[in-house]
């Protein structure tokens, strides 16, 4: 009869810890076409959510037709953006950006935005943006 608490107990430990690479394991960016980058030009914000793990830029942005469209812009958490330069003050609803992103491959309008150009020209990284340092990529550090 010991033999078989022993065994359930070594049988939830296996399940566990078969688990734990899932609970780290978060998300990629496989559901993102990753080879190629989208412009959004005069991207109005309507609404940003900081939030972790992700913070979202809601945008609306001009077709060819003048009608607009709405995306979502994916960037990292809070502290990632934070150590990147930005602040809740950097982008707020009716700012005019221009957005970097990588487009779902389901062909939503929503991507994992890796920069943003404010209307005074300076910029801003997310988590897969790169900036160049005297001509050598490096990854976004907070200056």
């Amino acid at each position: 009869m010991k033999i078989r608490p022993v065994a359930c107990f070594g049988l939830v430990v296996a399940v566990l810890a078969a688990g734990v690479p899932l609970l780290f394991a978060h998300h990629g960016s496989a559901a993102y076409d990753m080879t190629k980058e989208v412009v959004l030009k005069q991207a109005m914000v309507t609404k940003v959510l900081w939030a972790n793990p992700h913070t979202l830029l809601m945008l609306d942005v001009k077709d060819d037709q003048g009608n607009a469209q709405h995306w979502a812009g994916e960037t990292g958490s809070l502290n990632s953006l934070y150590l990147a330069g930005w602040t809740r003050n950097s982008v707020a609803p009716g700012d005019m950006i221009t957005v970097y992103i990588y487009r779902a491959k389901a062909s939503a309008k929503v991507g994992i935005v890796t920069k943003v150009v404010l209307a005074d020209g300076s910029a801003l990284y997310g988590p897969f943006g790169r900036q160049q340092v005297d001509g050598q990529f490096v990854a976004p550090s907070k200056k």
